[in-house]
């Protein structure tokens, strides 16, 4: 089944750019394109891509504030960031307001379309030059001190929070852990259940509260 994307960028020329290159790629079906971040929030309520390519820099309404409206109205749809801009309080405020993704516009074809990818499945792709710094501020612990910090998860529930915050997904997971996706499938619900979330992004922003808490 393909992945259904929508494309949001105010510069005409590089919104065409990833357009084309998209619709030349097996898998990935671009169902709309947006300029502003009005736009993009009015077209995937619409269309209801399976996530949206939004840069941050745009008129009328930013791609943060973009994305914490579309994420607001519609969590089952992803963010994808896609912008020049790799300062942390651009990265915090994206990831904030509940972008799944962040990837810089130097960022290559398989990079993009691997984390479209990664975001339609759950995951939370990031570009690999920032990712250190990201998850510098979160918990990427060992299995066992996740377990001390979240007695209420079980040894193997605490690995699989451990890989879910360092933004592997399901399939991922099951591959690392020897285990069927189902089955990961069955560990994630039950930490999101005891950690009173309901998806990545609230389970991984629980777990950097915690820990700053």
């Amino acid at each position: 089944m393909s992945i259904r994307v929508l494309v949001a960028d105010d510069q005409a020329l590089v919104r065409d750019g990833i357009v084309t290159v998209l619709s030349l790629t097996e898998g990935i079906d671009v169902v709309g394109e947006a300029a502003t971040g009005e736009e993009a929030v009015e077209i995937a309520l619409r269309e209801r891509p399976a996530v949206v390519l939004m840069d941050l820099r745009m008129p009328d309404l930013d791609g943060a504030e973009a994305t914490r409206r579309l994420t607001g109205s519609a969590p089952e749809i992803a963010v994808v960031v896609l912008t020049t801009f790799a300062d942390d309080a651009s990265i915090g405020r994206a990831l904030r307001a509940g972008a799944s993704g962040y990837l810089t516009k130097d960022a290559g074809r398989a990079e993009i379309v691997a984390a479209l990818r990664a975001a339609a499945d759950g995951g939370t792709p990031l570009d690999t030059r920032i990712a250190g710094r990201v998850v510098a501020g979160l918990p990427h612990e060992h299995p066992g001190t996740l377990h001390e910090r979240f007695p209420q998860l079980t040894a193997r529930e605490a690995e699989v929070l451990g890989l879910v915050v360092a933004g592997r997904t399901n399939p991922e997971i099951a591959r690392e852990l020897f285990l069927g996706v189902s089955t990961v499938k069955s560990h994630v619900n039950a930490v999101f259940a005891k950690l009173g979330v309901t998806d990545r992004r609230a389970a991984i922003a629980a777990a950097g509260e915690d820990r700053d808490g």
